[in-house]
């Protein structure tokens, strides 16, 4: 009988029903994209690190591990590196932020970053030949919408796409390292060193030598293994404390949304409500009545707002893939759900109990 009742309602305001459910599903994907994107590209910077092949990384003393600081180690301590024991290779590279900190270019030497890790694999062109090519990953190329042989503006100045390359090594952005350091007025300085050890089962104890060296002591030194699994949200500087801001933002935002729904929705039913109570209706059968309006409502909405997510996550793809990455993390759809309903029942506490206190005498003549 109540559930027809509000299905019944429901469908007799069907435009108010539409918007509650889109302000609602609105709700619950900004919190499952938001999410998604600290995921994704916490989890993007991880892959991109591991696909480098290092079994060490090392950086200037006093350096986090998400931030980029201004290169400051010598060359010299590249080759220092090289010479310790179990260190069977040594790269440094440059890295220059760019673009609002979402991407940076990175300078390496190609001949070296080729034996260490790989080298690259070419979607279209190949290496740099002149001091004004630069390499970029698919990503980047399908944002800016390049393709090898077309220029590209960056720092500035004007440069040709000598290759496209496929992602998942270090950066989105590489040039030859004298030039970049050239550039950023850092000749012969590096942001941070890889290194390869002979053996794996060598890593801990090459990490532990490195440390107790005087020459690098105050270095942050990890091992590959060690350091992707400190790229989490909560070694992210202000992006815990930023998702909680979120969340709390939805409730706000659920809490309204219901509230001035509900809220008109009463005002309209003053005489539905009067001849409810006329009937014999208790207080308590009308707020259960708009309680589980409320309900359905939050329920509807919160699976379309996870359909939204996907939604979300085509056009970031889409349109800014280098920029941005979103994962859908499936854990935090039943938090964004009952974030949403919670909100939802909140927003209709005080239109509830001001239909349950209507005088049905009142609410009957009331035009």
């Amino acid at each position: 009988m109540i559930n027809k009742l509000v299905l019944e309602n429901l469908k007799h305001r069907p435009i108010r029903t539409l918007l509650v459910v889109f302000a609602i599903a609105i709700q619950v994907n900004m919190m499952l994209a938001l999410v998604g994107m600290s995921h994704g590209m916490l989890n993007d910077f991880e892959k991109r690190s591991r696909g480098v092949g290092a079994d060490i990384i090392v950086r200037p003393p006093n350096t986090s591990v998400l931030s980029v600081s201004a290169p400051s180690m010598r060359e010299a301590i590249v080759g220092y590196l090289l010479e310790q024991p179990h260190v069977s290779g040594s790269l440094g590279i440059t890295v220059h932020s760019m673009e609002g900190f979402l991407n940076s270019v990175t300078g390496i030497d190609l001949e070296k970053f080729n034996k260490f890790s790989g080298g690259f694999q070419f979607k279209q062109g190949g290496p740099w030949k002149t001091s004004k090519d630069v390499i970029v990953d698919e990503f980047y190329a399908k944002q800016r919408k390049l393709s090898a042989g077309k220029p590209v503006m960056l720092m500035n100045r004007e440069w040709n796409v000598a290759g496209v390359v496929g992602s998942g090594k270090m950066s989105r952005i590489f040039m030859p390292i004298d030039v970049l350091q050239e550039l950023t007025a850092n000749t012969g300085k590096y942001s941070q060193i890889y290194l390869r050890v002979d053996d794996p089962k060598h890593i801990d104890d090459v990490v532990a030598h490195l440390k107790a060296l005087p020459a690098t002591k105050d270095y942050s030194i990890y091992s590959m293994k060690e350091f992707t699994s400190l790229i989490s949200i909560d070694n992210a500087p202000g992006l815990r404390p930023f998702l909680n801001v979120i969340v709390g933002l939805s409730v706000v935002v659920g809490f309204l949304v219901v509230f001035l729904s509900l809220y008109t929705a009463v005002l309209e039913r003053t005489r539905e409500i009067g001849i409810l109570k006329s009937l014999g209706a208790t207080p308590f059968f009308v707020i259960q009545l708009l309680f589980r309006e409320t309900i359905a409502l939050s329920i509807v909405g919160s699976f379309v707002g996870v359909g939204l997510s996907y939604a979300t996550q085509w056009l970031i793809a889409t349109l800014v893939p280098s920029s941005l990455q979103m994962q859908i993390i499936y854990e935090w759809w039943p938090i964004s759900m009952l974030v949403a309903i919670v909100a939802s029942l909140i927003g209709a506490l005080y239109p509830g109990y001001k239909a349950a206190r209507q005088d049905a005498i009142e609410a009957l003549a009331y035009e």
